[in-house]
């Protein structure tokens, strides 16, 4: 502008938004000038709103897509006190059995108009601080988490004290009220030791037990169960601690083909260790489901793509995750709400890895 202009000049022209980068943003008040409409206008055309005329709809739709607007989230949390985020805190994103589950959480918060934004920390607890920290910085109106092996409630102190609404999927952390969604993970390894021992074996391994989550603690604690329950004996010999991976399962099976007395069979803590396992019996010239019984659970969609094919627990991942982000909707809604859990009932799924033992 001149310093010549005439006074009403520089009071009806609009200066031009300009970002970061120097290039001229696109606001709502851009685009309503174009139209000769309001900006409220434009906000509810732009989000589809009824109460808008489908051609104005479409109009607006047309010239801010032709003008390159972009949506200013931040600004709109700031009006609304929301951000339409959803934190996902995993431990693992490398096992499919929690990208089946994330796939689950991200297409249900999209139908209700929700965005994902994933952070992993494996199983170290000095990275998971870090992370939650991080995703918490971005405001998002809850978190779905699988906690790290040896997370506490002090783990995750700052969300709880900050209020932030949070349901807890796969993994429990003891000693705090949260929602909750799981699998009966108890249940689901009681099918599994009793179908080996329908099969006739007496000799059953547990491959990747671990104290340090609750699946593993549940799982454990429903092999040792079902064995008592059938008067067979346990033996320390036949169990290998670590995290389920396909390294430590066949580390794993390794082991317990050296024990004095080996075993015919083996559960596994989840599909990764049982795909090691099955590895593992291929050094030694076996082979799963003829020489050796193994049984995986999770039943990732791999499991039924190995020769041979993989008998192992369903633990329908797909509700699983669909559910956590209805039951975290349900608690932003309503954070004074009641304690919400579930438990799903796992199902064995026989395929080709497990018969009765050769000797």
């Amino acid at each position: 502008m001149t310093a010549d202009a005439p006074p009403e000049t520089r009071r009806t022209r609009r200066a031009t938004p300009v970002g970061p980068s120097g290039r001229s943003r696109v606001t709502l008040q851009i685009i309503a000038d174009h139209l000769s409409v309001s900006t409220a206008t434009v906000s509810l055309a732009l989000r589809g709103s009824p109460l808008v005329a489908e051609a104005t709809r479409t109009r607006v739709r047309e010239i801010a897509r032709e003008m390159g607007y972009s949506y200013n989230r931040s600004a709109a949390s700031l009006r609304t006190d929301r951000t339409n985020i959803i934190g996902v805190g995993f431990h693992d994103i490398t096992n499919p059995y929690f990208a089946e589950l994330l796939a689950a959480i991200e297409e249900t918060a999209g139908r209700h108009g929700r965005s994902i934004l994933l952070g992993t920390y494996a199983e170290d607890l000095d990275r998971q601080e870090r992370v939650l920290s991080t995703l918490a910085e971005y405001r998002p109106d809850g978190m779905i988490l699988c906690s790290a092996g040896g997370s506490t409630a002090q783990s995750i102190a700052p969300l709880l004290d900050a209020g932030v609404p949070i349901v807890q999927l796969s993994r429990e952390i003891a000693g705090v009220e949260l929602d909750f969604v799981g699998a009966d993970d108890r249940h689901g390894m009681t099918l599994a030791v009793e179908h080996l021992i329908g099969l006739g074996h007496r000799r059953i391994a547990f491959l990747c037990a671990s104290d340090a989550i609750s699946t593993g603690r549940n799982r454990y604690t429903g092999y040792r169960d079902t064995l008592a329950r059938h008067g067979l004996p346990f033996d320390p010999a036949l169990v290998h601690f670590d995290y389920g991976s396909r390294e430590a399962g066949q580390k794993g099976v390794q082991k317990v083909l050296d024990a004095a007395d080996p075993p015919t069979a083996a559960v596994c803590m989840n599909d990764l260790a049982a795909f090691g396992a099955m590895l593992g019996l291929r050094h030694r010239g076996l082979e799963a489901g003829s020489d050796f019984s193994i049984i995986g659970c999770d039943d990732v969609k791999e499991a039924a793509q190995w020769f041979p094919a993989l008998t192992t627990i369903h633990n329908f991942q797909n509700q699983l995750g669909a559910r956590s982000a209805e039951f975290l909707l349900n608690r932003i809604a309503n954070p004074a709400g009641p304690l919400q859990r579930l438990l799903l009932t796992p199902a064995l799924v026989v395929r080709g890895t497990t018969a009765p033992p050769r000797r």
